[in-house]
């Protein structure tokens, strides 16, 4: 059996962290009392879609819990969406309060959401306080801004 010749040595690549060590078993991340399979997770790989405009903000919390831009850019405004979503893997997401939501419901056309998300970065914990809308666009919630 011949031998290939030795290739020559790369330089070793930095360790890149895990994707994601969330489940569909494991606790949804944003806080509510399910799985992520049976939360959020749902959302994510489709073809379900969050029916009220809060249930849009807590999947698109949990999105950026796992790192999952496809859904970020897909549950966008086709109006404001960016091209391109750019997740720090660095970032852990470690909480989700909803403050206030105005709207929202399968019956609205539009609504708000105010909420406080806690993270970390680096080991520093911060957070993130915002008053999000949402519209429908082709029947179903999304993220206007």
């Amino acid at each position: 059996m011949a031998r290939r010749p030795a290739r020559p040595s790369r330089p070793a690549r930095p360790a890149r962290p895990s994707r994601s060590a969330v489940t569909a078993d494991s606790p949804c991340p944003c806080g509510l009392d399910a799985t992520y399979g049976a939360c959020c997770g749902r959302f994510h790989a489709g073809p379900a879609t969050a029916p009220t405009a809060e249930l849009l903000m807590r999947s698109r919390y949990s999105a950026f819990a796992v790192l999952d831009a496809a859904y970020l850019l897909r549950s966008w405004d086709p109006a404001t969406r960016p091209p391109a979503v750019d997740l720090d893997p660095a970032t852990r997401w470690t909480g989700l309060e909803i403050l206030d939501t105005t709207g929202g419901s399968p019956f609205h056309t539009t609504g708000t959401v105010t909420f406080r998300a806690h993270f970390t970065q680096r080991s520093e914990p911060g957070v993130q306080e915002e008053r999000s809308r949402f519209a429908r666009h082709d029947g179903a919630w999304v993220y206007v801004g």
